[in-house]
């Protein structure tokens, strides 16, 4: 949606969560998409950023699951990042920063998930989200 649509949605408080991620970049949830996802009879499984969960978890409370993923270190994740050779230079550093500043709210989340290995961390991840849902 246009950034003017965005806007006028969080004035109509329209969003469940919303965050200006990057200058000029929104990210949310609008509680219709979770509605819908709720009435068809679904859980709603959301991959936010360490602001959009904490914000979801102070709207939702206990009915809400927060998974902190961690990189095992923000030296493992700027390595990963590089080997991937798909961002720029500016790009790598603004994603590292951020998430060294992120790692202050681990203790917010209800799980911290360390991502040492991708197919541990899924299966780690699904299990503790299927123990959600069966509660």
């Amino acid at each position: 949606m246009s950034l003017e649509d965005f806007r006028k949605k969080i004035k109509d408080d329209a969003f469940v969560e919303y965050e200006e991620v990057y200058e000029g970049v929104y990210y949310g949830t609008l509680k219709s998409e979770v509605e819908r996802i709720w009435a068809s009879g679904k859980h709603v499984v959301m991959d936010v950023d360490v602001i959009g969960g904490i914000n979801l978890k102070k709207y939702f409370g206990n009915d809400a699951m927060a998974i902190f993923i961690q990189p095992p270190s923000v030296e493992e994740l700027e390595r990963r990042l590089r080997s991937r050779a798909t961002d720029p230079e500016e790009s790598i550093r603004e994603r590292v920063d951020k998430a060294a500043d992120e790692l202050k709210y681990a203790t917010s989340f209800d799980v911290t998930l360390i991502n040492d290995d991708l197919q541990e961390a899924f299966e780690k991840a699904e299990e503790l989200v299927h123990s959600k849902i069966k509660e």
